[in-house]
């Protein structure tokens, strides 16, 4: 049986890096974060699971100004482990805890390109899980699996274990998704049917964060699986190691949300570091999915009706083969061509013409 314990969705300041040294100031940080939000939170429960938001390690530089993705490799990627998830894994240690954040990583069957990664780290300061992005957006220069799709299937075959792995671990099963990939009801139900019972999902911008759709997500998400979602996003963001005023981009509203699509805790502020902190009962959870014949959606699933929705192919595959996921430009240039194709294949209706419409002829092909 597995006791109640806290979980935190941390919302740390965060300051983008233009090189890997300078990593460690926001890790410095969130360290101090974490003791400070275990200081109060312990007096409730033991807590044992603490969770980062997306960008609080390296910031998002190369989305920002739209670096080079071979200059991101060499001089931002981080190796996982490495002395990061080492001095994390201090924390971890420290508070016998489960830490899990994400950052821009190296792969070392891919050493020309970086790729949108979530790791674990154990209490006992081990790096026990890994997960790479599947879905990013158009502003995103990580490859994700899809980009290099034939190599990767070669590597770790098409299975669940390959696109949705799920740590088993002594507080329950965890699966990751990572901010747009949370956007897609599909990456949480990859999760879901591989057993995970929480879900972390970290980050999203303004302004979707302040309109709702953040909410939204991680509740649907919630309720779709039957299991929790912890879902840390960043406080304010200083562009620089040196910027002298910080941006508040993300809006914070760091949440956990139960399996039946309950916000447990929200965090409303998102100028300034803070954190969300809730119970989490992976034994409830357990009860629920295995005597509820109503909220427990994924028993109900008959498969074979949904698959004609895929058997078509919409965005292309190994797009990053042969070269990078490119620039701002080039994503949008993609885009712009699974549209016409979406529009040509009667999904969506063409609208009354507007200037800023392209005309598939004038979209770049690969």
């Amino acid at each position: 049986m597995i006791e109640q314990y806290m979980a935190l969705a941390l919302q740390p300041t965060m300051r983008g890096c233009t090189k890997r040294s300078e990593v460690e100031v926001n890790i410095r940080h969130i360290s101090d974060l974490i003791d400070a939000s275990i200081w109060l939170s312990s007096i409730d429960l033991p807590v044992r699971l603490i969770c980062i938001p997306e960008g609080c390690l390296q910031g998002f530089t190369d989305e920002v100004f739209d670096w080079d993705h071979e200059k991101y490799v060499e001089e931002m990627a981080l190796d996982i482990p490495g002395p990061e998830t080492e001095m994390l894994g201090r924390k971890a240690r420290q508070h016998n805890a489960y830490i899990i954040a994400q950052a821009k990583i190296k792969h070392p069957e891919f050493p020309r390109k970086f790729f949108n990664g979530a790791f674990i780290i154990a209490p006992t300061g081990k790096v026990i899980y890994k997960y790479h992005k599947l879905q990013v957006f158009a502003r995103e220069h990580s490859t994700v699996p899809h980009d290099v799709w034939d190599k990767w299937v070669e590597l770790y075959g098409d299975g669940l274990d390959s696109f949705f792995p799920v740590a088993d671990t002594e507080i329950g099963r965890i699966g990751c998704v990572i901010c747009m990939d949370g956007s897609f009801p599909e990456t949480a139900r990859g999760m879901a049917m591989n057993g995970a019972e929480i879900l972390y999902r970290p980050a999203y911008p303004e302004p979707y964060v302040a309109n709702g759709l953040w909410e939204v997500q991680n509740r649907a998400r919630a309720l779709d699986n039957t299991c929790y979602v912890v879902a840390p996003n960043p406080a304010n963001y200083y562009l620089m190691q040196d910027s002298k005023d910080a941006l508040d981009t993300f809006g914070g509203k760091s949440m956990i949300v139960d399996y039946q699509g309950r916000v447990l805790s929200q965090h409303e502020y998102g100028a300034g570091p803070s954190y969300a902190g809730a119970i989490i009962d992976i034994e409830a959870l357990r009860q629920y999915r295995t005597r509820s014949l109503w909220g427990n959606w994924l028993r109900d699933l008959r498969t074979e009706q949904f698959r004609c929705i895929y058997e078509k192919p919409l965005y292309p595959k190994n797009l990053g083969l042969k070269k990078h996921p490119g620039r701002h430009a080039d994503h949008d240039a993609i885009r712009h061509r699974v549209l016409a194709e979406m529009v040509e294949r009667g999904i969506y209706r063409r609208p009354a013409k507007t200037k800023t419409q392209p005309k598939t002829e004038e979209v770049p092909a690969d």
